[in-house]
């Protein structure tokens, strides 16, 4: 799977992701900062209906939301420094309560991801594109 968007399409992209993956709810989004993790997070909250405000969980570690279908987990591990610290913020009772759980800095704890996850890579190849690809060999331009 590979998706190039823009700000002006990216409502778009965000609804085409969630109908590609409609039986995937844990999605870990590794990429450079700036690669635009966050504002594609808030768009995938927007398109499922979340009412709360999506803000970026780097210090709080973990936003919950709810929506018309459950709960919707939004995790920044950016500020953690190893597995053991995101076990003890609750991270892997997130990862593993069947609700969506949009993760970023997945690397900071891999091996507490279950197998299912479906792991993402944003890049930027220029200031206005993202494009985002699921494929573990991706390289960063």
């Amino acid at each position: 799977m590979e998706m190039v968007f823009t700000l002006s399409n990216i409502r778009e992209t965000a609804e085409e992701f969630l109908r590609f993956y409609s039986s995937k709810k844990i999605f870990a989004f590794h990429g450079q900062l700036g690669s635009g993790k966050t504002t594609f997070i808030h768009y995938l909250c927007e398109q499922l209906h979340v009412k709360q405000v999506v803000g970026s969980p780097t210090f709080s570690i973990i936003n919950e939301y709810s929506y018309p279908g459950g709960r919707v987990f939004h995790i920044d591990l950016f500020r953690l420094t190893d597995e053991e610290e995101a076990v003890r913020a609750g991270v892997e009772d997130c990862l593993y309560s069947g609700d969506y759980c949009f993760v970023e800095w997945p690397d900071k704890a891999p091996d507490i991801f279950p197998p299912e996850t479906v792991h993402l890579f944003l890049f930027s190849p220029d200031p206005q594109t993202r494009q985002i690809k699921q494929d573990a060999n991706a390289q960063w331009l």
